[in-house]
């Protein structure tokens, strides 16, 4: 059963989202993955957001750019966790849907993650299910471990290589 849900608004939004598909598939954390938009059939997204909890959904994950409504309607009908992944737009870079994924009013909380920071969102999805996971945690732990492994590497071979031959190599 699904514990995480990736929402986007648009399929546009796939290339970024699915870096947080990814990242659950490392973790071994089942998803579901929908486009459905708030704004273009928001009777469809009502139900999908308020049978959520009772499908087994314990955080979603919901990618959207521009008016960026998606995340917040989201939370305010789901009782669990909503992690807004902001959208790089083509107007405003995206900053516009990051100010209206993290200025949300007082009692209804989105994460919020950097401007097409799906992974990341993915991440702290899997660090809040972890909080009654305990293979999960250690999951987290040894994929923290590989990433300080490799910047530990990185550094050997600028040194051993210098920064020309580096740069080359990139």
């Amino acid at each position: 059963m699904a514990k995480v849900s990736i929402l986007m608004g648009s399929d546009s939004d796939l290339p970024i989202m699915v870096k947080a598909a990814k990242m659950l598939e490392e973790f071994g954390i089942e998803y579901e993955m929908k486009v459905i938009s708030a704004h273009r059939e928001p009777d469809v997204f009502v139900e999908y957001a308020k049978s959520a909890e009772s499908r087994g959904i314990q955080v979603v994950i919901a990618g959207a750019g521009g008016a960026a409504h998606l995340p917040g309607m989201c939370a305010a009908m789901f009782p669990l966790p909503v992690i807004g992944v902001p959208i790089h737009t083509k107007t405003l870079s995206g900053v516009d849907s990051l100010y209206s994924i993290v200025q949300m009013p007082s009692g209804i909380p989105v994460a919020t993650v950097a401007i097409d920071g799906a992974a990341n969102a993915a991440i702290l999805a899997a660090k809040m299910l972890s909080i009654s996971d305990m293979e999960l945690r250690k999951k987290l732990a040894d994929y923290k471990e590989g990433l300080k492994d490799q910047v530990v590497a990185k550094d050997a071979k600028l040194g051993e290589i210098g920064y020309d031959a580096y740069l080359k190599q990139m």
